[in-house]
């Protein structure tokens, strides 16, 4: 069995495959390599780059994995009512968690409500293969283009013909077929730091994972913590107790997506989980654990 590993998109990736090692990393970095010219907002000259610096009332075209991640990524912003926005570029950037690097101190409220009057999917039009903005809102890919990444990298080996594999970018992982011992891949729902939840194992076979939580990226200011998720509704970080939410789906990028969205709404969330038939596991942060059925019937 292969086992490689690697660096990209600011973290690390991994992949185990029951197929020979030739030409396997090669293959991967490929893919992975297409994605950050697309959807890198860190790279000046990626496709989302110049997205984000073209006049507003352009249409631009896309190329086709940018293309499948907007639409993904507005499905959700609708589904969710608003909860999941990837068009929060300037206020990530604002907070200090873009590409303009960390801030000190924190901003104003004028600032964030500047920035936020120019935010949101509503500023975005896609047709297809092609897309504009409405005004200077810039995307940011950061709660979907890793999930993506995953699927395309296990998609690009299954077309190989390596029908048992596990793949995993920054904590997000698919997999597809069995191990050789004829086990499916067993992995650990991912535990939020500090709090008192059992240990859950899931069987990932033709099934994805993706967990957010307040404590991958934050900063601190004047004695409280400022996690990295932004709530697109108020444009400041969350601070709704969630430690944690990991979401089940045959799809990475959905995963990644909804993870975030639901973290966004906090507990009454769950019920919108429900509806939408998501397998999701919440921590919140003095309030215990919430399962969404589908997440329950997963566990027997």
């Amino acid at each position: 069995m292969a086992h490689l590993s690697g660096e990209t998109m600011g973290t690390s990736w991994s992949v185990h495959a029951v197929a020979p090692t030739a030409g396997l990393r090669e293959e991967i970095t490929g893919v992975l390599d297409r994605i950050i010219a697309e959807m890198s907002h860190w790279a000046r000259d990626s496709h989302l780059s110049r997205f984000n610096r073209a006049e507003p009332g352009r249409w631009q075209p896309l190329p086709p994995g940018f293309a499948t991640v907007l639409t993904a990524a507005l499905d959700v912003a609708q589904a969710s009512g608003g909860a999941f926005d990837p068009a929060m570029g300037l206020l990530a950037n604002l907070w200090g968690f873009g590409p303009a690097g960390p801030r000190d101190g924190v901003p104003s409220d004028r600032e964030v409500a500047d920035a936020l009057a120019l935010s949101g999917v509503r500023h975005i039009e896609q047709d297809g293969a092609r897309a504009r903005r409405l005004s200077h809102a810039t995307l940011d890919f950061s709660g979907i283009a890793k999930g993506h990444a995953v699927d395309a990298v296990a998609e690009r080996l299954l077309a190989l013909g390596i029908a048992d594999v596990l793949v995993e970018i920054g904590g997000e992982l698919r997999g597809e077929g069995i191990k050789p011992d004829g086990q499916p891949w067993w992995v650990d729902v991912e535990a939020a730091p500090g709090a008192p939840v059992a240990p859950i194992r899931v069987a990932l076979h033709g099934l994805s994972i993706a967990t957010s939580g307040d404590y991958r990226r934050s900063f601190r200011h004047e004695g409280r913590d400022y996690a990295h998720t932004l709530d697109p509704r108020t444009g400041r970080p969350l601070a709704n107790a969630v430690a944690s939410v990991t979401v089940l789906h045959p799809s990475a990028m959905r995963a990644d997506a909804w993870a975030t969205a639901l973290g966004v709404l906090g507990p009454e969330g769950m019920a919108l989980a429900a509806r939408e038939g998501l397998a999701a596991h919440m921590v919140v942060r003095g309030g215990g654990e919430h399962l969404s059925p589908a997440f329950a019937a997963m566990l027997g």
